[in-house]
């Protein structure tokens, strides 16, 4: 009786461990288009910090992440144990976040001069050069602003798999979004400690000779076409996202992207570019929205995201 009671826990476990891969596998997709902008946001967050010094900021960013996991993956569980009905309404405000804050990124590159972009870059160059400037005081609002940025799309991350596996028991529950959390918050800032340092790594490789030199002078070239491609990227996945979590939300919607597509490869192409031709839409609105509230109470423009 011990050994077949022994079995079948082992059963039960591999069959939760394997419902927790796949659930998890789907919600990732899910956040994919979080997951961009983050490590995106996140890699020019240290923009500007002396190259001794940016593996420190990322750690004590990639900390703070952690700390914005332990919070927020309790309260999901607690919204999904007691308050089930918020998970759509929290997930459509997350999804209206996403499409909000790829359209106010648009909005800040066609609208906004690249003088103005390139004269503030030159000023936090400048400031960190300066040895009058207090780096340790720099570097924490450096870190401030980045955990900030960190907890409002960790939040979205978390909203996006719970509704995933809302329908699950509440182990498999917790054990995704702590897979989730996990994962998300070492993959991501492993990869913008690499992304800070791949111009040191250039640099390191173009003063061999032969193929490494090139192999440098190669990494040197193409780190900020990186950096561009991951904010592109990023961004579109935010309207993808977005408006794919808004659609699905809204059954008026839903019904008439399935009436209207197809089937088969086409039809999935067409529903994706449909869900985002609503984040776009629903992005612009609110923009238009928060930029007319603004200007009513007198206050700024909009301000672009960081």
């Amino acid at each position: 009786m011990a050994g077949a009671s022994l079995l079948t826990l082992l059963d039960d476990i591999a069959s939760v461990l394997d419902d927790v891969a796949i659930l998890t596998k789907l919600a990732t997709k899910k956040t994919a288009g979080v997951l961009g902008d983050d490590l995106a946001l996140n890699a020019q967050q240290v923009t500007g910090v002396k190259a001794a010094r940016e593996l420190p900021v990322v750690w004590a960013v990639a900390k703070g992440s952690f700390k914005n996991k332990a919070i927020l993956v309790p309260a999901a569980l607690a919204i999904s144990a007691w308050l089930p009905v918020l998970i759509t309404p929290l997930m459509m405000i997350g999804g209206t976040y996403l499409v909000y804050e790829g359209a106010e990124k648009l909005v800040h590159r066609f609208l906004h001069s690249r003088e103005e972009d390139a004269r503030h870059h030159d000023e936090l160059v400048k400031a960190v050069a300066d040895e009058q400037v207090d780096l340790v005081a720099f570097e924490k609002d450096k870190i401030k602003g980045a955990i900030r940025t960190d907890f409002i799309l960790s939040a979205e991350i978390i909203v996006l798999s719970l509704g995933v596996v809302e329908a699950q028991p509440f182990t498999q529950q917790a054990l995704v979004l702590v897979v989730i959390a996990l994962g998300m918050t070492v993959g991501v800032y492993g990869l913008v400690a690499g992304i800070v340092k791949l111009d040191d790594a250039g640099m390191h490789l173009a003063r061999k000779e032969g193929a490494t030199a090139a192999l440098g002078r190669g990494i040197l070239y193409t780190a900020p076409w990186l950096m561009k491609f991951l904010s592109v990227a990023g961004t579109a996945a935010m309207f993808l996202v977005g408006g794919g979590i808004l659609v699905h939300a809204i059954p008026v919607l839903a019904h008439w992207v399935e009436d209207v597509v197809p089937s088969g490869i086409a039809g999935t192409l067409l529903s994706a570019l449909a869900n985002a031709v609503v984040g776009v839409v629903v992005g612009a609105v609110v923009v238009g929205v928060v930029t007319l509230v603004k200007k009513m109470r007198g206050g700024d423009k909009v301000e672009a995201p960081h």
